[in-house]
């Protein structure tokens, strides 16, 4: 009687205890004991995702222009320092001009003798001009009277000839303009001979008139070198040649500088001016993430030195060649900074930015570690509302390194199991690749 009430007491114990397990099978739990222990349930909710690179790089300015002095000496006036605005044609730096003064007077003593020599020159030439001129033409004057003369003469004598014969004129009659012809006829050879004399004056004309032409040529080459002193002594006087801010200094008041064309390392940078109208981010980022990176994409820029800023900007160019260092390829992304604040960024300060790849708004996005890969497919565990589970195929969209967006194949609002460890994901060396491109191992990006 008592064994036989024992068994009956066990079985309704047991009955109980089944029923008990069945209700709550009915009200959609599940014992503890049948979820793997490294994991835990989540709810599929509805989210904005952004997919991004991240990447580090110096903060630039539009552009740097270096400045050289071309000419020498001391400073003497230097009215700005750094970080001071400048605008285009401000005096940066005046040196004293007491040196190059003295050369710009000597070049226009030098000048000035030269000019006075040009003009005696073409004075020298207009008379030698003037003298031959008035020569030729007395020459010619003499010639045409002494050939005249010559002609009477020799008629005269003609005529006493004839006279002599018939005996109506005296022997020396006829002998006195015989003469007189023969003279008259040396002199008129004379007088061609003096007209061929005055070739040499003609040549010395011509010398004379390349004196003029030297002469020229010198106060050419000395109005050349009152240039190059003016320009010289002007070089003394260092102004901005845009405007920008003084990035950089290395002089001071007193401090003697060497000419940037007469030193043959190409003299000394005094001082540095900046572009700040534009502020660039120079960063490098990996190979691996740079097939998502296009112009005009937006970038979310932030700086240790100004903790909760953010600041805005835009990629706009891409280098072409990577730059391999200790083999690891890097391509410089030039963004330029957008926002009214970026006036805060320094050059030379190291910017964080977020690349933004692409962007959705309100898509289903469950946590990366709920995603598994299995031969080339990939899934989520779904946890029904009886405790029961199933694998569900899912399309991937995109992801922002903690969520993933679910394309196709999940609602919001269902429950999914969610791995602790990356050993049952989507990155499981038995389910597939360990990361997806463009993602490190977790989910983060580059």
């Amino acid at each position: 009687m008592t064994k036989t009430l024992s068994i009956v007491l066990v079985v309704a114990a047991l009955a109980a205890t089944a029923g008990a397990a069945i209700f709550f099978h009915q009200r959609g739990g599940k014992p503890a004991s049948t979820l793997p222990t490294d994991s835990y349930t989540a709810t599929a909710d509805r989210a904005d995702i952004v997919q991004s690179v991240a990447a580090t790089g110096p903060v630039a300015s539009n552009l740097d222009v270096q400045i050289k002095c071309r000419a020498y000496g001391e400073v003497i006036k230097l009215p700005f320092d750094i970080s001071d605005s400048v605008k285009k044609g401000d005096l940066l730096i005046q040196l004293d001009q007491k040196d190059e003064k003295v050369l710009f007077d000597q070049a226009a003593v030098t000048l000035e003798q030269s000019q006075s020599k040009l003009t005696e020159a073409e004075e020298n030439e207009r008379i030698a001009e003037q003298d031959l001129k008035t020569a030729t033409e007395q020459a010619d004057s003499n010639i045409l009277s002494a050939i005249t003369k010559a002609a009477n003469l020799q008629k005269k004598a003609d005529r006493q000839k004839q006279l002599l014969a018939q005996s109506l004129a005296s022997q020396e009659e006829f002998e006195t303009d015989e003469t007189d012809a023969v003279q008259a006829d040396a002199d008129l050879k004379n007088a061609r001979i003096a007209k061929e004399q005055l070739k040499s004056q003609a040549v010395a004309l011509e010398v004379k008139k390349e004196d003029v032409e030297l002469a020229k040529e010198q106060v050419q080459l000395d109005t050349i070198s009152l240039q190059n002193s003016k320009q010289q002594m002007d070089y003394t006087t260092v102004v901005s040649p845009m405007d920008g801010v003084i990035a950089d200094l290395s002089i001071q008041m007193g401090t003697i500088i060497s000419s940037a064309i007469s030193n043959v390392g190409g003299g000394t940078s005094v001082m540095t001016v900046s572009d700040m109208s534009h502020i660039f981010v120079l960063a490098s980022v990996d190979e691996s993430d740079i097939g998502g990176v296009a112009r005009g994409q937006d970038v979310d820029i932030t700086a240790d030195a100004f903790p909760g800023k953010h600041f805005s900007g835009k990629v706009v160019r891409i280098a072409t060649q990577g730059v391999n260092t200790s083999n690891v390829v890097t391509f410089e992304v030039k963004i330029e900074v957008t926002s009214e604040n970026k006036s805060l960024l320094k050059p030379q300060m190291t910017a964080n930015v977020q690349i933004i790849e692409s962007s959705r708004h309100n898509v289903v996005a469950v946590p990366m570690a709920a995603v598994v890969r299995k031969q080339h497919k990939t899934f989520v565990t779904l946890v029904k509302p009886d405790g029961s589970s199933e694998d569900r195929e899912v399309q991937l969209g995109i992801s922002d390194g903690e969520s993933q967006e679910i394309v196709s194949g999940l609602t919001g609002g269902e429950q999914i199991l969610v791995h602790k460890t990356d050993s049952n994901s989507a990155w499981s060396s038995t389910g597939g690749p360990r990361r997806m491109p463009g993602l490190l191992p977790g989910g983060g990006r580059r």
